[in-house]
């Protein structure tokens, strides 16, 4: 038999997974930024929501940046050509890069909920165009 309380905590799942939103971004050769972008390359997300990582273009994927993942948030990484989804589970920001384009700045950032390792993140060295790309996505957190 189930009680009140097991009911009342199913209903709180229910309603929070039904209220969890689905944002797409596209890896493209070729965008409003340039050349090999995450388009949009800054979301705001909640947690639960999931960041679907739609494969435009041939020759990307979607990759966890070292020390920019909240604590807890195990690393990722997509393969090549194909779609990913990615559900954001814990508070903070996320640096994501796609792999074999990361030295020409194919990075993106998500911001779920409080940006609480914004410093942490912020500290992570880029290399070349991705330093400047994510100095411009890090100044968009508020």
């Amino acid at each position: 038999m189930k009680t009140p309380l097991t009911i009342a905590a199913v209903f709180a799942f229910a309603a929070g997974a039904a209220n969890a939103a689905t944002h797409e971004v596209h890896m493209l050769n070729k965008g409003e930024a340039g050349l090999m972008v995450f388009e949009p390359a800054f979301v705001s997300a909640e947690p639960g929501d999931v960041i679907h990582f739609v494969s435009v273009d041939k020759g990307h994927n979607a990759e966890s940046i070292e020390g920019m993942l909240p604590e807890g948030v195990e690393a990722f990484k997509s393969k090549p050509n194909e779609d990913f989804d990615l559900t954001v589970s814990e508070e903070g920001v996320y640096g994501v890069k796609c792999t074999p384009h990361y030295g020409m700045g194919m990075v993106a950032l998500i911001k779920v909920g409080e940006p609480v390792n914004l410093d942490g993140a912020a500290a992570v060295k880029q290399r070349g165009k991705a330093k400047g790309r994510m100095a411009d996505l890090i100044a968009q957190v508020e």
